[in-house]
């Protein structure tokens, strides 16, 4: 039963072994077995936490990165943190994205709002898209320079 819940799980995504443990607790499935059963699944590589860690970077992360979401490393290392997978890992996996990337990233996100505060003054424009690049988790000093930079380029006055 504990073998058929993990490859439930894995069909269709990869999922950590932190996710697949919380799932057989749920499913009252005891401790020493569910811990046998992850180890031989990591055995055989059916559950690798370090191929899982890239996988989710690559296809969340910075879209020069191959990823879709545009999410920067800090929200990844968030979501990863979430996922259950171990810090070192994270980070392995974080550092494979270049800071090039992350930063066009950016501007690509920015660039695709600006229609959504052209009406808007310049402070509160401002505001609104380093709140978009805020919450997909790129740091501060990143996000200013890459609005302002997009806004001026835009041909929109520079509001600080």
């Amino acid at each position: 039963m504990a073998r058929k819940i993990l490859l439930d799980q894995l069909t269709g995504q990869a999922r950590s072994r932190s996710e697949l443990a919380g799932k057989l607790a749920a499913k009252n499935v005891p401790d020493d077995i569910a811990a046998r059963l992850l180890d031989r699944f990591e055995e055989v590589g059916l559950v690798d936490d370090e191929a899982f860690a890239r996988a989710w970077v690559s296809s969340r992360g910075p879209a020069g990165s191959g990823g879709g979401k545009g999410l920067a490393r800090r929200a990844l290392a968030q979501e990863l943190r979430r996922k259950g997978v171990a810090d070192d890992v994270a980070r392995e996996a974080l550092d494979e994205i270049d800071p090039a990337d992350e930063e066009e990233s950016a501007r690509a996100l920015v660039r695709k709002k600006l229609r959504s505060v052209q009406g808007l003054d310049g402070e509160k424009a401002t505001r609104r898209l380093v709140g978009v690049l805020a919450r997909k988790g790129y740091p501060p000093g990143l996000a200013f320079n890459v609005v302002k930079d997009e806004l001026a380029s835009a041909g929109r006055p520079d509001p600080l």
